[in-house]
């Protein structure tokens, strides 16, 4: 369990902002996302037992999370080039990011890196588009956490209509 208290990412909150690499070459921040509702998906590894399904189904269901106007990005302590072939493997279209060196940082920031594993817990953030954490959950590691804490956090959130 990570020593860093869960708080930095808690719902109400600003989530912490990163810049980590979705290819070798290639960034992302969640900055550059602000403006439209983001889900944050963490989780394990790459070519892991689990991880696999949880992204593919995500990968099928990208139109629905469309639909909302989210964009949704895996984050792991994998590499970008473990990374770059996992996602081609799976015919992913959303990043990858990798939160490798130092390894498990944006994990930490989240709250949700497993320091006995070396790894991030298998975790879900939904971010709304002024960047507050709106909805997060922590999956047991073996449980696929499928969609529907998802879709259920982004029906709730408020609907752009052109006027604040």
């Amino acid at each position: 369990m990570s020593n860093l208290p869960s708080s930095s990412a808690a719902v109400g909150q600003p989530a912490p902002d990163f810049t980590l690499h979705s290819t070798p070459d290639q960034s992302l921040s969640l900055s550059e996302l602000r403006g439209h509702p983001v889900v944050l998906v963490f989780y394990p590894a790459d070519w892991s037992p689990v991880c696999g399904d949880q992204v593919s189904l995500y990968n099928e269901m990208l139109a629905e999370f469309h639909n909302y106007g989210a964009a949704i990005v895996g984050i792991s302590v994998d590499g970008a080039w473990c990374h770059v072939a996992f996602a081609n493997d799976r015919k992913l279209k959303f990043p990858l990011l990798a939160d490798f060196e130092p390894k498990g940082e944006i994990a930490r920031r989240y709250g949700v890196y497993a320091t006995a594993e070396g790894t991030s817990q298998r975790a879900l953030f939904v971010i709304d588009a002024d960047g507050i954490v709106r909805w997060r959950y922590v999956s047991p590691i073996g449980i696929n956490p499928g969609a529907d804490g998802i879709l259920d956090a982004l029906e709730r959130l408020p609907r752009a209509e052109g006027k604040s």
